[in-house]
């Protein structure tokens, strides 16, 4: 007999439906609490052989375990297991102390893991060990004394305005594919969204006389944001090419951007597509769709734009979150200062 894991179950549904979850982040969480669980019931070694999901995978660590399982629930769970396994895991699980909590965390920095992965595995079970406390499953919380390891301060990339140009000018608008990049490019420079917001954008959300999108971000949480009118214009084009193509009847009538066979685009797909146009005007490969929200941001501030104006376009719940990017602006004054100032 087997049967899947109840306690993490309750709780990726619980991320999925109460906290609006992306599919992709309750896999990471899944993935975390999958290897705490192997490290409690197996050692190091046990928990070395836990891999995180790649974000095309269409389950998470638990599910893809499991072949052919294609995942019921609101995120994958667990994979099968004894009775005896499960009841075990749930008995160390719910036993839980805050040394066994330190003693994974030296497992992490002993595998080399990176701070910042240490803390989004701690701050998964965090929040495991908050939700069994609102249940009443548990009476202490063993998360509750540890702190979260001290992260290094990297700066996000950021293009100049020569590359957004270069990049920008790069697909040939003139065909309907290249028409569609142009205006996801300028879209993204335009407003900064996340990709995952660009590929949910609907034909309805852009309000063309009102120069805005409607966005749907995290949480579900929608926001209006403003759109150049040059981001506008290039979406209107694309729009203009697809209702004259041949296959139009066929395509996905409610997406703004859809791919070649009419299906809205993912996230992965306009990866991919920038990749291809770094690759033609020469510009760093390592560049990714969120480097131009960094750009975006950057380029905001830098010509005056007021902080907590860039963090309601951005969509970030806290403010410390927009905060980086005023080091970015910092650095460049600090630039600027030292090619300027006779004595510097």
């Amino acid at each position: 007999m087997s049967q899947e894991h109840p306690l993490v179950t309750d709780f990726l549904n619980y991320l999925r439906f109460e906290r609006h979850f992306s599919p992709h982040t309750g896999k990471c969480y899944a993935a975390d609490l999958y290897q705490f669980g192997q490290f409690q019931l197996g050692g190091p070694e046990a928990a070395a052989r836990v891999s995180l999901p790649s974000r095309g995978t269409p389950q998470s660590a638990f599910a893809a375990a499991r072949p052919g399982h294609a995942g019921g629930t609101a995120v994958a769970v667990a994979p099968a297991q004894t009775t005896q396994d499960v009841a075990v895991l749930r008995e160390k699980l719910l036993k839980t102390d805050s040394n066994q909590i330190r003693a994974f965390l030296t497992f992490l920095h002993e595998r080399e893991y990176s701070k910042a992965t240490a803390a989004r595995k701690l701050a998964t079970l965090r929040s495991f060990y908050k939700f069994l406390m609102r249940k009443s499953i548990i009476t202490s919380n063993p998360v509750a004394a540890i702190r979260t390891p001290k992260q290094e301060k990297r700066l996000p990339k950021f293009l100049d305005i020569e590359q957004v140009r270069r990049l920008l000018s790069t697909p040939d608008d003139s065909t309907l594919l290249g028409a569609r990049d142009r205006a996801m490019l300028e879209t993204l420079y335009s407003t900064g969204v996340r990709v995952s917001e660009l590929v949910a954008l609907n034909v309805e959300d852009v309000d063309t006389p009102g120069e805005c999108l409607r966005i749907r971000g995290k949480g579900r949480k929608e926001r209006l944001t403003p759109i150049g009118p040059t981001a506008l214009r290039s979406i209107r084009k694309y729009l203009d090419m697809r209702l004259t193509d041949p296959r139009s009847t066929t395509f996905d009538k409610s997406a703004l951007y859809v791919n070649k066979h009419g299906q809205r685009l993912s996230t992965r797909s306009v990866r991919r597509k920038l990749d291809k146009y770094l690759l033609v005007c020469g510009l760093d490969p390592s560049i990714s769709p969120h480097t131009l929200r960094h750009t975006f941001a950057t380029h905001m501030l830098n010509n005056g734009a007021d902080l907590r104006s860039v963090q309601e376009l951005l969509g970030h719940q806290s403010i410390s979150t927009t905060q980086v990017y005023t080091h970015l602006t910092t650095a460049q004054l600090k630039r600027d200062y030292d090619n300027s100032h006779p004595r510097a």
